[in-house]
């Protein structure tokens, strides 16, 4: 057995078997799992797998942190290991009624930010794409880097355009489609409820003596709409004879859910998505120093509430109504912080294991992906992870001053955020990340913390 599906096996052993799994996904770096019965699973013996770096709850979902790439894998293997593998046994009905009135009182804050993030995580590898195919196009504009490259082979560079900005041509209808899953509705009618918001058709349309404009109100006003659509279908289907649901549900939902939209749901979107375009705009470009140093310091925490996953509409919004995101090199700076924190955590720790757990994370958190650090090192050592948000904040107010920006929503971050930041900027941004891991290092190093014993 090699070494993924012996972790998905022990993961499975740890949660109670498979009869214990109500949901099992993954994003980037994390196994997420909710369960039927909390008290099946063994905390302790998970914490400590070969291969788990972290562990964290959020409302219902136990996540176990493996690494990039790592967590699709092992999700698969799991998958593949429950057709018939463990099972844990069934849990009485006090047992059932105590688990229902956990589902029932849990935060709803943390549960519908959840689903928001849901519907942009399958999203994450077209951005990614898309990200560092326009940060090459910048590179071979640049004479000074490649000479005439551009004027010798134009074509080939109107090609990788097209493959740069295809995931934004058809952002709406992607998102469209994801939040219809994510909320339990028809894909298809997802994917047509976005169709009709963007119809370039609207331009010739007049309501109320205003002339309706297609894409008005980006993906925000695609998830108000999709969420309406969901509840719509799933009422009718509850009441429709079975004989008729299936021609008369999708066209009375279309029908009423598009009325809706064009009348109320697509001009509200436009008013939020103006606000947050502009409001956070209007903050960075004022606010400079103070406000990137807030932005960033405070990123962690919300990390480990799980509240950041309300900023990716944000993210989305800022790239389609600006085209670039001020905000995520910002943002990006806290990981940085954690960097900085880690080396200075290595230099000074006696312990064996947690040297070997910081040569492990370090890589990765140098590519901006901190979860590893933060859950393996910073914050269970308590004062690192204070420094190492300071020293985000230090980065975070650079960036926000020198005005640096991104052409991407989200997707990634670290060093490898440099490929996508616009012309001009790369530098800054490259010193705002070495500057960062320095006043994380500086911090950790002064703050100090207790060495845990072997």
């Amino acid at each position: 057995m090699d070494k993924t599906a012996a972790l998905a096996s022990d993961i499975l052993l740890g949660i109670g078997g498979e009869k214990n799994i109500q949901r099992l996904e993954n994003c980037m770096t994390r196994v997420r799992v909710e369960v039927h019965n909390d008290e099946q699973l063994d905390l302790t013996r998970l914490k400590q797998l070969p291969g788990v770096s972290g562990y964290v709850k959020l409302g219902q979902q136990h996540q176990l942190i493996v690494g990039p790439g790592k967590a699709a894998q092992v999700v698969d293997a799991m998958r593949a290991l429950m057709t018939g593998g463990e099972t844990a046994p069934a849990f009485d009905d006090a047992e059932r009624t105590k688990a229902q009135a956990k589902a029932k009182y849990k935060a709803p804050m943390s549960d519908a930010l959840r689903q928001l993030a849901n519907v942009f995580i399958p999203l994450i590898p077209a951005f990614i794409a898309s990200g560092l195919i326009t940060g090459i196009i910048n590179i071979l504009k640049r004479p000074d880097i490649v000479g005439d490259f551009a004027t010798q082979y134009p074509n080939l560079l109107g090609i990788l355009a097209i493959f740069g900005s295809a995931v934004f041509a058809i952002m709406n209808i992607l998102v469209g489609v994801n939040t219809a899953k994510v909320f339990g509705g028809s894909l298809a009618m997802g994917g047509v409820m976005a169709g009709i918001l963007s119809s370039p058709q609207l331009a010739q349309i007049t309501l109320f003596g205003e002339a309706l404009q297609p894409g008005r109100g980006g993906v925000i006003a695609v998830l108000l709409v999709v969420i309406l659509m969901c509840w719509i279908e799933k009422k009718l289907r509850a009441v429709l004879p079975g004989s008729i649901e299936l021609i008369l549900n999708p066209l009375l939902t279309t029908l009423i859910t598009g009325s809706v939209a064009i009348v109320a749901l697509q001009p509200l979107g436009g008013a939020i998505s103006e606000a947050i375009a502009h409001g956070a705009s209007l903050a960075i470009d004022r606010g400079g120093l103070l406000v990137g140093a807030v932005l960033s310091g405070t990123f962690l925490p919300l990390v480990l509430t799980g509240l950041h996953q309300g900023l990716v509409p944000i993210h989305v919004e800022l790239v389609q109504a600006h085209g670039y995101n001020a905000l995520l090199p910002i943002l990006s700076m806290a990981g940085v912080g954690q960097v900085g924190a880690a080396i200075a955590v290595l230099m000074k720790t006696r312990n064996a294991r947690l040297k070997k757990v910081i040569k492990g994370a370090l890589p990765v958190g140098l590519l901006g992906i901190g979860e590893p650090l933060i859950f393996g090192v910073t914050l269970p050592l308590g004062k690192p992870f204070l420094a190492a948000c300071l020293g985000g904040a230090v980065g975070g107010a650079l960036i926000s001053y020198w005005k640096v920006a991104t052409v991407i929503t989200f997707g990634i971050s670290g060093l490898p955020l440099a490929l996508t930041i616009v012309t001009g900027k790369v530098m800054l941004y490259l010193l705002g990340y070495l500057v960062a891991v320095i006043a994380g290092f500086l911090f950790t190093w002064l703050l100090g913390f207790n060495d845990p014993e072997e």
